[in-house]
């Protein structure tokens, strides 16, 4: 998992991202290969929030050049287990913790761009749109329910009931 992160500059990966259901993630805040920091956990849990959070740009690697701004706490506890099925742990800090919290969302089945604000995904529907008409073009039949658009906006494709 770590060389896929790697090939495309990520600092985080879960492995749903990859087809394997399993709760598993890796990170590594520096982005370095075989750098100490380093970090896989099985089945991790939050088990706790600081009150404190912080908006910043969140990229994924399951949707290349989307870039949006997302709400996150600036501190967590979280708990997990190591490869050795050791329990652990830890608490997270800043950039960390967001790196975490982004890829615990998705062994939750919940994406970034379902954590933006309605402003803010209106500036990204478009490239979303996009990824979802690629895919479309690549697996034909395929069938998709799209998330419907805020009431006041009549968007094309992410966000709209058009099923295909």
């Amino acid at each position: 998992m770590f060389e896929v992160m790697y090939q495309d500059d990520g600092v985080g990966l879960a492995a749903p991202q990859v087809g394997v259901n399993v709760r598993l993630m890796v990170f590594n805040e520096t982005a370095q290969p075989g750098s100490p920091e380093e970090t896989v956990l099985v089945n991790p849990v939050i088990l706790e929030k600081g009150r404190a959070t912080d908006v910043d740009v969140e990229g994924c690697l399951s949707f290349p050049q989307i870039y949006a701004d997302v709400e996150r706490a600036t501190k967590i506890e979280v708990q997990y287990q190591d490869l050795d099925g050791t329990a652990q742990q830890m608490q997270l800090r800043d950039f960390v913790a967001r790196v975490f919290q982004h890829e615990y969302d998705h062994l939750q089945g919940v994406l970034y761009h379902d954590r933006m604000k309605s402003a803010e995904l209106e500036k990204v529907r478009p490239g979303l749109v996009a990824l979802e008409e690629a895919f479309m073009a690549a697996h034909p039949g395929v069938t998709i329910q799209r998330v419907p658009p805020p009431a006041a906006a009549k968007a094309k494709g992410f966000g709209s009931l058009a099923r295909r």
